[in-house]
C-alpha cells in the first residue's frame, strides 16, 4: 500500500500529540444559546451561521479537534440541534467529540450539564463559547499550558479604552486605572477537581455568575490572564460577523 506525504504528516502530528499530552483535558463547548439579536428570518441561530463557508459553530470546534492538548470535546447544544452536531460530527471529521447534551436555562447551567458528562480520567477542563470562533489551535494550547502551570487561566485581552465608573444617574465618579482592566474571553481552563467544587459550591449558594472564571473566584482560587490579543471575538451580534469575515480573509493572505 502507498504513503502519501499526507498520510506521514498526519501521523506524525498524532505521535506528537500523544507524547507531549501531560494532562488529560476535556473541553465544554457552550452552544446552547439561541442568541435573538443575531437570529436570521429563518430562525439559523448564530452558531449555525455560515462565516466564509463554514457554520461558526463547526470552525469553533475544528480548533479543539486540532489543538494537540485537547483529548475530548463535549458540546453542550440546543435539543433541536443535536441531529445537527451529530451530522457535522461525521461531516467535518471531528473525532474527539464523546458527547453532545442538551442545555439548560442559563449559561452556566448549561455548562454544568456539559460538565457532568466529561471523562472520569479529566484533569483539566476547558470551557469555551460555541460562537468565539476565531479561535486557533495555538492560542488553546497557549492558555492550557498556563492553565498546567497555574491550576487556572484564562485567555483575555488588555482593556485599551478608559473606564468610568458612574453613580445611578449616569454621572462619572471614578477613573479606573486601565493598567490593571482585563477583558475576559475563552477558554477558561480550570483543574477538573476546582472547577467541580466550584461549580457546586455557587449551585448549592445559588451563586449566579457572567463566566466561568467568577466561580473559581468565588470560592478563592487565582485565576491566571493569558493575552490572546483582540481577533478572539464572540459572534453577537451581524457586525460581528462582518469583522470575522475581515479577520479569517486577513489570515489567508
Amino acid at each position: 500500500m502507498e504513503i502519501s506525504a499526507k498520510d506521514i504528516a498526519g501521523l506524525l502530528r498524532t505521535l506528537s500529540r500523544t507524547a507531549n499530552q501531560p494532562h488529560f483535558t476535556s473541553a465544554i463547548i457552550a452552544a446552547a444559546g439561541r442568541g435573538t439579536r443575531m437570529c436570521d428570518e429563518s430562525g439559523t441561530t448564530k452558531q449555525m451561521m455560515e462565516l466564509c463557508g463554514l457554520p461558526v459553530i463547526v470552525r469553533t470546534l475544528k480548533a479543539f479537534e486540532e489543538s494537540a492538548l485537547i483529548n475530548e470535546i463535549i458540546v453542550v447544544a440546543l435539543a433541536e440541534e443535536i441531529e445537527i452536531y451529530d451530522r457535522y460530527r461525521s461531516e467535518y471529521g471531528l473525532t474527539k467529540i464523546s458527547a453532545i447534551v442538551p442545555g439548560g436555562d442559563t449559561r452556566q447551567e448549561s455548562v454544568l450539564c456539559g460538565f457532568e458528562a466529561i471523562s472520569d480520567k479529566s484533569d483539566f477542563v476547558a470551557i469555551h463559547d460555541g460562537a468565539r470562533c476565531l479561535i486557533t489551535p495555538e492560542m488553546i494550547d497557549k492558555v492550557l499550558n498556563e492553565a498546567f502551570r497555574k491550576g487556572a487561566a484564562t485567555a483575555a485581552v488588555k482593556a485599551s479604552d478608559t473606564v468610568k465608573r458612574a453613580d445611578i444617574k449616569g454621572f462619572i465618579t471614578e477613573t479606573i486605572n486601565r493598567d490593571e482592566l482585563w477583558l475576559a474571553q475563552t477558554p477558561q481552563i480550570f483543574k477538573t477537581e476546582v472547577y467541580r467544587a466550584a461549580a457546586y459550591v455557587a449551585k448549592e449558594e445559588g451563586f449566579a455568575a457572567t463566566d466561568d472564571n467568577m466561580l473559581a473566584e468565588h470560592v478563592g482560587f487565582q485565576v491566571k490572564l493569558v493575552d490572546c490579543g483582540t481577533d478572539n471575538i464572540k459572534i453577537t451580534t451581524p457586525a460581528d460577523l462582518a469583522i470575522a469575515e475581515v479577520i479569517l480573509r486577513r489570515r489567508t493572505k
